[in-house]
């Protein structure tokens, strides 16, 4: 029986901050020796921003201080214990059981909000905990799309809620699309969207 669900971006979304970097920079207080990474992560990150290598290749490198994170699982539910509080009242107004969480940032970070947040399902970018490899495409725009058409089949959504149009797939499959921008929620005209689109 396919329903209607909403469907939310997380990071600077429903959740104010990037979770990702904060989970990092979360670590590396415990671990200081993941600071002799950052050499190769800034080598990643240039050679992405001059498009010599792709997204994938910067957040794998980026990703790679989770070798140096003995307990990840710990680490994890430590974090979310200081950090639920910065998930944006907004939200918490309006949650309901059924609702999922699709981002790009790392499944084993975001998995865990299924149960904080009593919520139906997240679906992240799967990235090795012990590693940092990715063992999927980054979750990012079209690719979306595909994870959540394949993970949650036949239920439609009412409405999509992001910070940002790299979500425009996203968008285009729900009835009703806000942006956030802060803790302010905007309701997007569906049809105008559609029609730029066209131009």
């Amino acid at each position: 029986i396919s329903y209607m669900i909403n469907v939310y971006d997380f990071d600077k979304t429903i959740y104010d901050g990037d979770s990702s970097i904060e989970f990092y920079l979360y670590c590396l207080k415990k671990r200081k020796r993941i600071i002799c990474l950052l050499p190769i992560q800034v080598v990643a990150m240039i050679l992405y921003l001059i498009k010599l290598k792709k997204k994938e290749f910067f957040k794998e490198a980026f990703f790679s201080f989770v070798k140096y994170v003995p307990d990840i699982d710990r680490y994890v539910k430590d974090f979310w214990k200081e950090k639920l509080k910065n998930i944006k009242p907004w939200y918490w107004n309006q949650k309901k059981e059924t609702d999922v969480i699709i981002s790009a940032s790392p499944e084993f970070l975001l998995k865990p909000l299924e149960k904080e947040l009593q919520i139906a399902k997240v679906i992240a970018t799967k990235v090795n905990k012990k590693t940092g490899k990715f063992e999927s495409d980054n979750c990012y725009g079209e690719e979306k799309v595909k994870r959540f058409t394949k993970e949650v089949g036949n239920k439609k959504i009412k409405c999509f809620y992001s910070d940002s149009f790299s979500d425009l797939p996203m968008m285009e499959l729900s009835q009703q699309a806000y942006l956030i921008k802060k803790e302010s929620v905007q309701k997007i005209d569906m049809k105008k969207l559609k029609t730029k689109e066209e131009e």
